[in-house]
């Protein structure tokens, strides 16, 4: 044969014709003539070239899951976090035993699932840190799989490795598996594993199925709106009914049936996804969870109730915020004393001059008014004639005479549906709380050091979020046609836990009135919010008297808040015991949106101590005479003034930024009509 016939069908493709050297024909087709006078081999007859090895991409758990289990399904446990950052859980039944798995996606959620179903066969119980090789030869005689140590580092099981006897040892080492009562079983998870969430524990459903099989639900009620459901599911067990309530019915059958596991089985719910710490100085007369889920429950539904269930159009909101006073350790007992919302401040162009405007509309600051509004008629009712109106006070007679006190056991909890602007929020959705962020001064526990991070800041005008204080700080400069700087909440929570939340005007009749709790529905973060509210003043140096640094508890909620989609509303509302209905405030002009004054303003409440500071003066003993302005009478509290002082300089001497002033011009007012 010639050198030029290859008995192969040339290609009219330059770039798919190669001479046996692998260069490439020219770009005109024709054939490339033999170098040299060379010709080209011809294959033999039959000849089949030899197929190259190709190595299959490795088998993931999934993929070995299912070999070992064909046809498992898998369930989606829940959705959480924002829109951008989002946690799945999935969870699959192998051999009569669930397992759960967490991911950002229901794919990396299921992968997670099926590796914990993997790892129980095995017995990895307890895996230790002292692991020597990245990959397990699960076919060697030395692996033990009853120990509850491994010889590997990998936090992560290996599944690449040949499956034929990795199969066969799993399906030997299934038989002597983890038992049910292993309070472990169905969330192993390695040391060191990073994880942006940790993977929950057996629901309360689960747990309370293995004690008691076959029990029955029942549906007693649904209310609310498509998006504001409440259904309410009755179980009973041993005799007793049991109740539960939640926005889903998932929810509601799970917290019925942890009333149950607490009631019988004294089996307490797992609070270690929130965190909850339990400060080493305050209030312990409840269960934190239950008492933090009880007044949030009472908030939310008391705004349900001032709004048509949730019907109206001022039922639009950001934050939620609102204040729920206990009497004794029954919180069956609780009522609601003022719910609030909003989340922005009103422009310097809105300012009164004669205290008619509010200038911060945020659900915490407002409920702050609301209350220290229901504790001026609270002191009105003990001056009252009537015996038994002088009962209902939630005042007494201080023992040394020089005021008045709460009765004993009265305590306020402020619940926030969200974590307050500025300090407390400036964080990650998805750090991991530490142990020691209830320790106050324990600094190893603290999360890294950031510059940000402590400093005071404020809120931005007209809108939402926070910006750190400017250097040159001191006054808002509102005078000079700037714009009003208002400080953050995360700011004032801080203030009102060393001089308390009754403002300066009331300490001339009482001692310091400090929240006894402080509960989120969302954006929980333990070491964050401590940080925030108090740890920052840990430093402060208060003259002597009634002031101190209060640590109230911190806690989340067990059913978080989802996030309120759309922009926030321009508008705030408010409402306290006593009040008929809500009131609408204009979030921009800080006045009602009918155009009167709002009932929480400077003036209004000035107005009512004034009435008292005639009616106690003499009573108490009262040397000041009656001031002449609103600044002048905030002046006469001398005491409380100076451990304001103490604070300011607090942050100052941490570095943390100058507390700013209020603009002089707008506290200057008497008491004529507005």
């Amino acid at each position: 044969m010639s050198s030029g016939s290859t008995g192969v069908k040339e290609s009219q493709n330059s770039y798919s014709v190669f001479s046996r050297r692998g260069v490439p024909a020219p770009a005109n087709g024709k054939k490339r003539p033999s170098e040299e006078g060379e010709g080209r081999r011809t294959r033999p007859h039959g000849y089949k070239p030899k197929k190259r090895k190709t190595t299959a991409p490795p088998k993931n758990a999934l993929t070995r899951l299912n070999e070992l289990r064909p046809g498992l399904p898998y369930r989606l446990e829940s959705r959480s976090g924002p829109v951008h950052a989002p946690l799945f859980v999935m969870s699959v039944e192998v051999d009569g035993r669930m397992f759960r798995g967490s991911g950002p996606n229901k794919k990396s959620a299921k992968q997670d699932a099926a590796e914990t179903a993997l790892r129980s066969f095995i017995q990895l119980r307890t895996p230790t840190s002292d692991f020597t090789s990245n990959r397990v030869d699960f076919t060697s005689s030395r692996v033990d799989f009853t120990s509850n140590r491994a010889d590997f580092t990998s936090s992560r099981v290996d599944f690449t490795l040949d499956w034929v006897d990795f199969s066969h040892a799993l399906f030997n080492a299934s038989e002597t598996s983890v038992p049910p009562d292993n309070p472990s079983h169905g969330s192993v998870r390695a040391a060191g594993s990073e994880l942006s969430a940790p993977i929950p524990r057996k629901n309360p459903i689960m747990t309370l199925n293995e004690l008691r099989p076959g029990l029955q639900y029942r549906l007693l009620s649904e209310s609310g709106r498509s998006h504001a459901k409440n259904f309410v599911v009755s179980l009973v067990v041993e005799g007793r009914t049991f109740r539960g309530s939640g926005r889903n019915k998932r929810l509601a059958k799970a917290r019925a049936a942890q009333a149950a596991l607490t009631a019988l089985f004294h089996l307490q719910p797992d609070l270690e996804p929130s965190r909850q710490p339990v400060p080493r100085e305050g209030p312990q007369l409840h269960l934190p969870q239950v008492l933090a889920d009880t007044v949030s429950r009472l908030v939310v539904d008391k705004f349900g109730e001032l709004t048509d269930n949730f019907t109206s159009p001022h039922a639009r909101r950001k934050v939620l915020a609102g204040v729920v006073m206990t009497t004794g350790p029954d919180v069956r007992q609780a009522q609601v004393i003022c719910v609030s919302t909003g989340s922005k401040c009103i422009s310097s162009d809105h300012l009164s001059r004669r205290g008619l405007a509010l200038n911060d509309c945020h659900a915490e600051v407002v409920a702050r008014r609301s209350v220290v509004r229901f504790l001026y008629s609270q002191l009105e009712v003990f001056l009252c004639d009537d015996e038994d109106e002088h009962q209902r006070s939630v005042f007494m007679r201080s023992e040394d005479g020089r005021g008045f006190r709460l009765r004993d056991g009265v305590q306020f909890h402020l619940y926030v549906s969200a974590s307050p602007c500025g300090d407390a929020r400036i964080f990650s959705p998805h750090e991991v709380a530490v142990d020691g962020a209830h320790g106050g001064d324990d600094q190893a526990h603290r999360p890294p050091a950031r510059k940000t991070r402590g400093l005071l800041r404020t809120k931005i005008q007209s809108g939402e979020g926070t910006v750190p204080v400017p250097v040159a700080s001191g006054s808002s400069g509102v005078v000079q046609g700037e714009k009003l700087l208002t400080m953050s909440c995360s700011d004032k929570l801080a203030r009102w836990n060393v001089l308390g939340f009754q403002g300066s005007l009331l300490t001339f009749f009482t001692r310091p009135i400090y929240f006894s709790s402080v509960i989120l529905g969302s954006l929980y973060h333990a070491d964050h919010l401590s940080r925030a509210v108090y740890r920052r003043l840990s430093g402060v140096e208060l003259p002597s008297g009634s002031f101190v640094l209060n640590r109230p508890l911190l806690s989340g909620i067990s059913d978080v808040e989802a996030r309120q989609p759309g922009k926030a509303p321009d508008f705030s509302v408010n409402w306290a015991v006593g009040d008929p209905g809500l009131e609408v405030v204009d979030a921009t002009t800080g006045r009602d949106e009918l155009g009167p004054p709002s009932r929480l303003c400077k003036h209004q409440l000035y107005s009512r101590w004034r009435r008292l500071h005639c009616r106690l003066s003499s009573l108490l003993r009262i040397r000041t005479g009656t001031p002449g302005s609103y600044y002048q009478a905030k002046q006469c509290a001398v005491e409380y003034h100076s451990a304001k002082q103490a604070v300011f300089l607090a942050f100052l001497r941490s570095g943390l930024g100058s507390w700013l002033k209020k603009p002089p011009e707008q506290e200057q007012f008497g008491t004529w009509s507005p």
